[in-house]
């Protein structure tokens, strides 16, 4: 089994953007080390004080020149805010900073009515599933220069490397995302730990519906990644402690608190309790929206859900209380699963 690691850039207590970079830049540098396949950064907005992971562009331009062989990519650039042809632009830069190793990951999500406001997002397209379908195709398209003779683009370039362009993948946490993969026939990841109960669906949708794409960018067979919320330690109980700071992030969200991570303490305050460690073997139903334990537990428990949708490659997205605790999840991670180390 694969992993790879979506990152989020949280700002510490009382730091700053600055401080969540240079995180973001240290646990890339770990990823690489420790064998990951690919370290992935995300687009939020309008909650910079506490989530700094804004611009994946300039914050992956920085990255290709901290790192030398980690997959790097976008999960997700939110095509919604952007026209199709300045994001292949960007993932071509990109590509020429870090030849042959780009991930283009492309997927939508509306932020707050000022945030889209702010970008100029139209929150009520008529067809949305048909708009970014046709925004995803474009960007491959100008990425792999496909436009066919006499269309208005044809002659449009945009920077490259010498090495294969950037790999599109479609990101999303729906049925719909699913079928707009199979239909385009790109790569796909879903986003398990936004929507757990849609996963097997999902992958199923997309692989029974999966149609090979004529793009060089494309796939021949259906290809995906799940990312789930999965935090390691030492014990599965140590692990279940950490695992609270989820629990009680998740509670807060549903509450309308956005992108606040409280202490392990303040969480087992708020959750009442420390949260009961994950069973070592899941029901066949069963898809928590957190899971954690101990490197064998874990790993086992990655194992489990990547066979269900049946998938080589897991990515892990967590909430931790701070930056050590991370860092030390995917080194036991790595430890579980037996990544080799670089």
């Amino acid at each position: 089994m694969e992993l790879s690691v979506v990152d989020l850039s949280p700002v510490p207590d009382g730091a700053s953007a600055t401080e969540a970079y240079a995180n973001t830049v240290e646990a890339a540098r770990q990823a690489e080390r420790l064998g990951y396949t690919r370290f992935w950064v995300a687009e939020h907005h309008g909650m910079a004080s506490r989530l700094a992971g804004t611009t994946p562009e300039v914050l992956l331009g920085h990255l290709a020149a901290e790192t030398d062989s980690i997959r790097l990519g976008s999960g997700a650039v939110l095509l919604n805010h952007y026209s199709p042809f300045k994001v292949a632009e960007i993932f071509g830069a990109l590509d020429g900073l870090a030849p042959g190793r780009i991930d283009a990951g492309l997927g939508r999500a509306n932020g707050s009515p000022a945030s889209d406001s702010a970008l100029e997002t139209d929150r009520y397209v008529e067809n949305p599933d048909e708009d970014h379908a046709e925004k995803v195709e474009a960007v491959v398209s100008h990425l792999y220069d496909e436009f066919s003779e006499g269309h208005a683009y044809a002659d449009l370039e945009i920077p490259r490397s010498s090495d294969s362009p950037p790999v599109p993948w479609l990101l999303g946490s729906s049925p719909s995302s699913a079928e707009i993969a199979a239909d385009l026939g790109l790569r796909y990841c879903f986003a398990a730990f936004i929507r757990p109960q849609f996963a097997a669906h999902s992958v199923e949708t997309y692989r029974e519906a999966f149609s090979p794409s004529a793009s060089a960018g494309g796939a021949a067979d259906p290809h995906g990644i799940v990312a789930v919320n999965a935090v390691c330690a030492e014990t599965d109980e140590a692990a279940a402690r950490l695992r609270a700071v989820a629990e009680a992030s998740f509670q807060r969200l549903q509450r309308g608190i956005v992108g606040s991570t409280p202490s392990v303490e303040e969480a087992i305050d708020e959750l009442g309790g420390v949260p009961e460690p994950t069973p070592v073997r899941l029901d066949a139903d069963e898809w928590p929206r957190a899971i954690s334990g101990s490197p064998e537990t874990l790993a086992g428990l990655l194992e489990q859900l990547a066979d269900r949708v049946g998938v080589d490659e897991v990515m892990i997205q967590h909430v931790t209380p701070d930056h050590e605790s991370a860092l030390r999840s995917h080194e036991l991670l790595a430890e579980g699963v037996g990544l080799e180390s670089r």
